[in-house]
């Protein structure tokens, strides 16, 4: 079977693309870099030429609303029409536990502009919402610093690692579409604040995490459920202590 991974070079994209070839399928790991742009439509058209399933992991370069915004719904756009004239018949997508419960975030808000594109194309698709990748907490941590006190919600945090990730995308596309969401996390939840106080004192970072119900992530206000699944959710295999044994951060210290 022929499978286009859009963002194939990223990194859920090239361990998607990894456990894919691995069972023997025909993958393109589709990139700017490998002359496949979803935003221009470069080199589209032929990447679709005889594919069956297409997997959209791509990301925006700029998390500014306004660009974040035009990017999920220009690429959306290019690739679902450039899909349905090849016949594609399964459209994956990688998006966000939480989306439409945090409006004032405008990454969600433009996750949530691509969900309904996808979900209005008329081709058989399957959206993946996953909550935090484990990989992103030294990020979340830099974003939510001042000095050296790190603010974070006491909010459920439920991250789920890019291994987990991947083999659950990967297992989704060689099923049938559902035609609606599958909601994917990790195995353990716990308050934001304490995952992220626990990543920083495993990698050695002396900064102070406060348990703060005012902070923000990336814009949005973070309620108690406000970024862990409400109901029922496919859970990773990969424990937040095993992840963090794994870790390159940490091991890079």
């Amino acid at each position: 079977m022929k499978i286009v991974v859009i963002g194939g070079t990223g990194l859920i994209g090239s361990k998607t693309v990894a456990i894919l070839r691995k069972g023997g399928h025909e993958v393109v790991a589709a990139s700017p870099n490998t002359g496949v742009n979803t935003i221009t439509g470069e080199g589209l058209k032929e990447a679709m030429a005889g594919t069956q399933v297409v997997i959209d992991l791509a990301n925006s370069p700029s998390f500014e609303d306004r660009a974040v915004l035009e990017f999920f719904e220009t690429s959306g756009r290019n690739l679902l029409a450039a899909e349905a004239a090849a016949g594609v018949r399964h459209h994956i997508a990688l998006s966000i536990v939480g989306t439409d419960r945090t409006p004032d975030n405008g990454y969600f808000r433009a996750k949530v502009a691509q969900e309904k594109l996808i979900e209005t194309s008329g081709i058989p698709y399957t959206i993946i919402r996953s909550t935090q990748f484990m990989e992103f907490l030294g990020g979340i941590a830099a974003s939510s610093a001042d000095g050296n006190i790190v603010r974070i919600s006491p909010g459920l945090f439920q991250p789920i690692a890019a291994d987990d990730v991947a083999a659950i995308v990967a297992d989704v596309a060689l099923a049938a579409p559902r035609n609606g969401i599958v909601e994917i996390a990790g195995p353990e939840r716990a308050p934001f604040n304490e995952i992220v106080a626990r990543y920083l004192k495993a990698v050695g970072d002396p900064r102070e995490v406060v348990n703060d119900p005012e902070a923000r992530y990336f814009g949005g206000r973070v309620e108690e459920r406000s970024l862990v699944p409400l109901g029922e959710a496919r859970l990773g295999r990969i424990g937040f202590d095993e992840w963090l044994r794994r870790s390159p951060a940490r091991t890079a210290r």
